[in-house]
């Protein structure tokens, strides 16, 4: 069952790219916060390798695709902190704004990048595995508390809590709230893939962010 909810999980990242990458184009495509298309990019590319990885069957060109899902992992995941911070400076906040703000989270997110690259992809040494009908390849080994990841949902976290608070838009914290549960709550499910649900909502709560405030405003420059 897992390949066929991948299968749909990188079907609907496809129709959140192309509708973002539309809006994108419309609204000004070199905005900070279309780096949300590399992100979603990276995710249609991983489940796709996941829901077909049974059809292609084991070998090195399986596990090449497979450390392309790694390394796409340690580039576009961090983008987030980028768009966390594109999205909170929407709010005028003063400390957020400006050169400093941007300074900052772009190196934050190198951070996060090397971080992810030195701990877990550049020294990768993939197995096979089978699970739930889905072949892979994944990690041989365990590299520790995987620092990236809560270094960007942190900063999704803050950016999901301020406009929540400044703009009265709740959904990218709940969104992220919700992704953290899932990640760390076990459920009585036999399905690796059901889990990877949460990630989606996460994604769709940044897409209907970016829209919101790329929305609101036009309206002020109306």
């Amino acid at each position: 069952m897992d390949p066929y909810i991948y299968a749909l999980y990188s079907l609907i990242y496809l129709i959140l790219f192309l509708w973002g990458l539309k809006a994108s184009i419309k609204s000004g495509f070199f905005r900070w916060m279309n780096v949300l298309l590399l992100v979603t990019f990276g995710l249609i590319y991983d489940n796709l390798v996941l829901a077909l990885g049974g059809m292609i069957g084991e070998g090195a060109f399986l596990k090449n695709m497979n450390f392309l899902r790694f390394w796409f992992h340690a580039i576009f995941t961090p983008l987030l902190i980028i768009f966390s911070w594109a999205a909170a400076s929407k709010t005028n906040l003063s400390w957020l704004k400006g050169r400093g703000g941007l300074l900052f989270a772009g190196f934050l997110t190198v951070a996060m990048v090397i971080s992810e690259l030195v701990q877990n992809t550049i020294d990768l040494k993939l197995e096979p595995d089978r699970s739930f009908g889905v072949l892979s390849y994944e990690s041989a080994g365990s590299h520790g508390p995987p620092i990236m990841i809560i270094g960007v949902t942190a900063a999704l976290l803050i950016a999901g809590i301020i406009l929540w608070k400044k703009r009265k838009w709740k959904w990218m914290a709940i969104g992220v709230i919700l992704m953290g549960i899932g990640s760390a709550v076990p459920f009585p499910v036999e399905s690796d893939a059901a889990t990877n649900g949460f990630e989606l909502i996460l994604l769709i709560s940044l897409w209907a962010t970016k829209a919101f405030l790329e929305n609101n405003q036009a309206v002020n420059e109306a």
